[in-house]
């Protein structure tokens, strides 16, 4: 009976073992044709498990003649050791990312997508004793194509932007807008096209270097970047991307320190030209150089300065001459504003003027800010700048253009915000006023603000506005911008903005 009895417990058990067996075949087998483990995982899986098994087997030592073996697995155990299967494979899935079904690919983890969308209405007034455009285009080279009659427009803004990160110290940013390539300060576009559609421009394509661990205090970027300074849209407007390197070193950033210095550092090529026997412009750089601190308190009070030194390269206009008369048209800007004095540069017999830039531009700009959090949640945020061209020449400028121009190389800005920081939540809410003075030649005007005076430089007054929270992330903001100009013809232009925001 006790032979009989092992018989037919050998039996039992291995009819267990091929229960057991079976299962787990058709565990992996199902895995296979959802998709979640591919025909060659599922036969390695099989085979390494296959090879554990036969090792231990060897490993068990046989058996004693003397001894009964009377295996027996209860329903209970069975259940337990599919279910032990089962979880195995999942967790072992789970930690390769492919035995999830409702698990994405592990790179969309390093993908981040921004955007965000604004539709703006805009009117446009000018007050009486303006002086008429013509004056102003014909007699001195500005873009000004309307000083008298009122107007408004609708308009619209949508950009999208992708930051990947590829390694752990290596990331890529991209960004499309609306507009053109023929505006680097402006990504607006203005509703009433006959329903025709819009353009998308590529507004940034930069990568980045940033190790966390090697080298956390520095950053290098490279492409078309963000403005990596720290700056207000009296300098650079802030829909402003530079196409160059920049590199950024801040040894506290990782700190709890409450001083930590910074230092920015970047090389941009603003006008590449192939010289040739006809073609005698050089290309046009723009490098600079900040330095400053910034001192965080605590959560409630933070401030924040910086010195910069910016340098334009090869910026101003050279006169044609009659034996080359057009070697040097290329030292005309390719886009500007208003404002800059200029000078024209077409050869001797040439009726059709050709504007060039009069002064060299070399900048110094002081920028501060200070957020005070006294009423929590309402913030104080108090903002300063000054800029001086101190690369102005009067005398090189006279020999160059046969013109005496007098210095008006200064610019200065304070603003007051009152309110939340950012529109985030519903009810949140900002009011604030600014004042600006920018006199002809404190800047290029090809980059600083396109909406105060409608752009440019030579212009002074006042900035007043307001910033509700409808929702998350979306907010109603309204502005008014009263401005003169400083010097020259008379030009007084006053603008209303409402805008509409929504971001992701």
């Amino acid at each position: 009976m006790l032979v009989l009895a092992g018989g037919q417990a050998w039996g039992d058990e291995r009819e267990d073992l091929e229960v057991v067996r079976q299962t787990t075949m058709n565990l992996i087998s199902a895995l296979v044709k959802k998709g979640v483990l591919t025909q060659e995982v599922a036969e390695a899986m099989v085979k390494q498990a296959e090879d554990a098994a036969r090792k231990k087997v060897a490993a068990t030592p046989p058996a004693q003649d003397n001894v009964v073996r009377v295996p027996y697995i209860p329903e209970t155990v069975k259940r337990e050791i599919r279910q032990q299967i089962e979880q195995e494979v999942v967790a072992q899935a789970k930690a390769e990312r492919w035995g999830d079904v409702n698990a994405v690919p592990e790179w969309v983890d390093r993908l981040q997508w921004t955007g965000d969308l604004r539709l703006r209405y805009q009117a446009n007034r000018f007050p009486a004793g303006n002086a008429p455009e013509y004056y102003f285009s014909q007699g001195y080279g500005q873009n000004i194509t309307d000083t008298t009659q009122d107007n408004q427009a609708f308009r619209m803004r949508a950009r999208l932007g992708l930051n990947a990160k590829i390694t752990p110290a290596i990331s890529a940013g991209f960004q499309l807008t609306t507009g053109n390539t023929n505006n680097p300060v402006s990504t607006t576009q203005t509703l009433g096209q006959y329903e025709n559609k819009y353009s998308l421009v590529l507004d940034r394509a930069f990568l980045k270097a940033h190790s966390d661990e090697t080298l956390p205090w520095l950053s290098v970027s490279a492409g078309r970047i963000p403005n990596p300074w720290f700056s207000t849209d009296l300098v650079w407007n802030d829909n402003l991307n530079f196409e160059g390197a920049a590199l950024h070193v801040d040894p506290n950033a990782q700190t709890s320190r409450q001083l930590r210095p910074f230092v920015t550092l970047g090389a941009f090529p603003l006008q590449s030209i192939e010289r040739s026997l006809t073609v005698s412009a050089s290309n046009k750089w723009l490098f600079g150089a900040q330095t400053g601190v910034e001192w965080i308190k605590d959560t409630n009070t933070r401030a924040k300065i910086g010195l910069a030194y910016y340098d334009y390269r090869n910026i101003h206009g050279i006169p044609n001459t009659a034996t080359a008369p057009n070697a040097f048209d290329q030292t005309a800007p390719a886009f500007r504003q208003k404002g800059n004095t200029l000078f024209d540069i077409s050869a001797p017999g040439v009726t059709t003027p050709l504007w060039a830039l009069a002064a060299d531009y070399q900048l110094l700009n002081l920028t501060a800010m200070a957020d005070l959090n006294v009423y929590d949640p309402v913030h104080i945020i108090l903002t300063g700048d000054y800029v001086k061209n101190i690369g102005f020449n009067r005398s090189e400028i006279l020999a160059r253009t046969g013109q005496d121009v007098q210095p008006q190389t200064t610019g200065y800005m304070a603003r007051v915000a009152v309110g939340m920081p950012t529109m985030l939540l519903k009810n949140d809410w900002q009011v604030f006023l600014a004042y600006r003075h920018l006199e002809a030649d404190a800047v290029l005007d090809a980059f600083t603000d396109s909406d105060f005076h409608l752009g440019g430089t030579n212009n002074k007054g006042f900035i007043l506005g307001g910033q509700y929270g409808l929702d998350k992330n979306t907010w109603l903001s309204a502005r008014w911008l009263s401005s003169n100009q400083i010097s020259g013809l008379p030009l007084s232009i006053d603008v209303f903005q409402l805008d509409l925001n929504a971001k992701f």
